[in-house]
This record gives structure tokens, C-alpha cells and sequence, in this order.
């Protein structure tokens, strides 16, 4: 099984570059191995939600960080012009020294499409864009090939050059709990698939699908990395854990999963460890981690003070 790997996200939504530059240094320093955003251009419940934008704050995050790895929860795959993303993404990755990952998915929120005046295409065609921006990525990053030309059905480019080149080979993250289609396409192109926090309690059935898909295709499933995006709430004890428990449920309703859930990585430092542990027994080896919090880096230094250590 593959070393494990914590992430965590960094503050975006209501924020200020100043509390994410702070946060995205502190937790370097405090052991994790990669730092998320999400991207949305408007922040998910409104447009009138100030939100920073992913990749200009990845890029900023670049140059302020030196190890972590770092990357989107996910890039929607039709939100922008595919062949100019994959060259600002091998910008971030050259400012990184080779430290990005490529989340990427379908997206799902019709107005920040339509709004910037990109057509928000019926599910199955999302899906069909970003199988092709996959394959457009995946050749105009190959140091192999000076000039890509390539025609599908929603992404063309015509001699496209992209140098420089990213550093290493970006992995690529296919986040999406779609078993017919999405799982398919992460089965079959993804290096890392990722479940959304709202799939959580399904993680087992979830991961059973994934293995199928892979089989199917001719993978070995064990190549393929299984990735939980989870909300974290932990508290020296379980007393407070509980209080923080129900305010999160107010806050989030089910759009980061069940807090009380059966895989719900809630509560003291030693129940956190017990609830990673089910994750990875099940083949989880990957979590991008959203601590509950108004300040994230103090349940953050909680965490990587009594349960990091557990795990290395």
C-alpha cells in the first residue's frame, strides 16, 4: 500500500491572500504533504461570495511554499479554454519546481459557466470534454512532442507548442463519485480518484465500483490512488468535539457529508486516528482534509501534533 498522504485546503472563500499566504506557509511547516483549492470562479452558495481564483492563487502559493504538493478540488474541465489551462498549468507547475497535481472534473454549477460566457453542456457531454482535455493534457506536457495537434468533439488545437514543459509528469486527480461514467474515465486515465465529501458514507461501495471499473479496463487497481476529500473536526476531547460537531451541521447542511456519519472523521485526536484508520483499511491512502474552524490552522496543529505522527 502507498504511503500515506495528508492535504489540506487552504483559505479561499471570504478570505484574504494574506490569511492564505499565512496558512499555506503554516502548514508546510507543520508537516502535510499538499495544499487544495477548490475552483469555483463564484463562491458555491452565491456569485456574491468573494472567492480567490484557483490557479492565480496556486501560482502565488508556488512561489511561497518549497515541498508540498499542490492542486484544485477540482478544476471543472469545460470551465476555461482547455489548451490555454493546460499552459498556465504547466506554468504553476514551473513555478512549483514539479510540485502540482491536476485535479480535474466535470463541474457542476451552470452560472459560473454561463455568466463568463462558457456554455454549460448536459452532463454527458461535460464528461466527454474532460476525457478530451485529459488526453490534450496528457500529450501537449510530453516532452516527446514539440507540436500537438488534436481534434475532438469539444476541445481542439492546432500546432499547439507548450513549453516550458512541467518539471515531472503531472499526476492527474478525476474527482466524481459517478459510478457509470465519471469512475470510468478515472479507471481508465487518472492517477489519483478522488470521492467528494458528500460520498463519504459510500466510500466502501464507492471504492468496490472503482476496483470493477479498473479490472475492466485492464488495470491493475492498485495503481490507481483512492483519495477521500473529508471535513476534519477535532477538539482535545470529545465533550468539545460534539459542540463542533452540531455547529457544523448548521453550517453545512450535507455539502461536506455527515458529520456523525460512519466514516466521519470527528471528534478527539484518538477517535480522528481511529476514523483514518477505517479509510484506510477500506484502500484509502489520500485525504484532502477541510478542518472545521474560522482559524483552520489551529485544529491543524491539533492534528498534526496527535495524529500526524501516528501515521508516519
Amino acid at each position: 500500500m502507498a504511503e500515506l498522504h495528508f492535504g489540506v485546503t487552504i483559505p479561499q472563500i471570504k478570505r484574504t491572500w494574506e490569511e492564505a499566504r499565512a496558512a499555506a506557509v503554516e502548514f508546510e511547516a507543520m508537516g502535510f504533504d499538499s495544499l487544495w483549492v477548490c475552483d469555483h470562479l463564484y463562491g458555491p452558495q452565491s456569485p456574491h461570495i468573494p472567492i480567490l481564483e484557483a490557479w492565480s492563487l496556486l501560482a502565488a502559493v508556488a512561489a511561497v511554499t518549497s515541498r508540498v504538493e499542490l492542486g484544485t478540488l477540482v478544476t471543472p474541465a469545460g470551465l476555461r479554454n482547455p489548451a490555454q489551462l493546460g499552459k498556465v498549468i504547466a506554468t504553476v507547475d514551473n513555478i512549483a519546481g514539479g510540485r502540482i497535481i491536476a485535479g480535474l472534473g466535470a463541474g457542476w454549477m451552470p452560472r459560473e459557466f454561463t455568466d463568463f460566457g462558457v456554455p454549460f453542456h448536459p452532463t454527458r457531454e461535460r464528461l466527454r470534454q474532460l476525457e478530451e482535455t485529459i488526453a490534450l493534457f496528457r500529450r501537449m506536457w510530453d516532452p516527446a512532442e514539440e507540436a500537438v495537434t488534436f481534434e475532438g468533439r469539444y476541445v481542439k488545437a492546432t500546432n499547439l507548442v507548450c513549453l516550458p514543459k512541467p518539471p515531472r509528469r503531472v499526476p492527474i486527480l478525476v474527482g466524481g463519485s459517478g459510478e457509470k461514467v465519471t469512475m470510468r474515465i478515472a479507471a481508465r486515465e487518472a492517477d489519483i480518484w478522488n470521492n467528494l465529501a458528500v460520498q463519504q458514507s459510500a466510500l466502501p461501495r464507492k471504492v468496490e465500483v472503482l476496483r470493477e471499473h479498473c479490472r475492466a479496463v485492464g488495470r491493475d487497481p492498485a495503481t490507481l490512488r483512492i483519495s477521500q476529500q473529508c471535513l476534519v473536526i477535532i477538539a482535545p476531547d470529545e465533550a468539545q468535539a460534539r459542540g463542533m460537531v452540531d455547529t457544523a451541521k448548521r453550517i453545512f447542511g450535507g455539502h461536506m457529508g455527515d458529520p456523525e456519519g460512519p466514516l466521519a472523521i470527528a471528534g478527539s485526536p484518538e477517535r480522528v486516528r481511529e476514523q483514518i484508520q477505517a479509510h484506510v483499511d477500506l484502500g484509502c491512502t489520500m485525504f484532502q482534509i477541510e478542518f472545521f474552524g474560522r482559524d483552520t490552522r489551529e485544529p491543524a496543529r491539533l492534528f498534526a501534533d496527535r495524529v500526524l505522527p501516528h501515521f508516519r
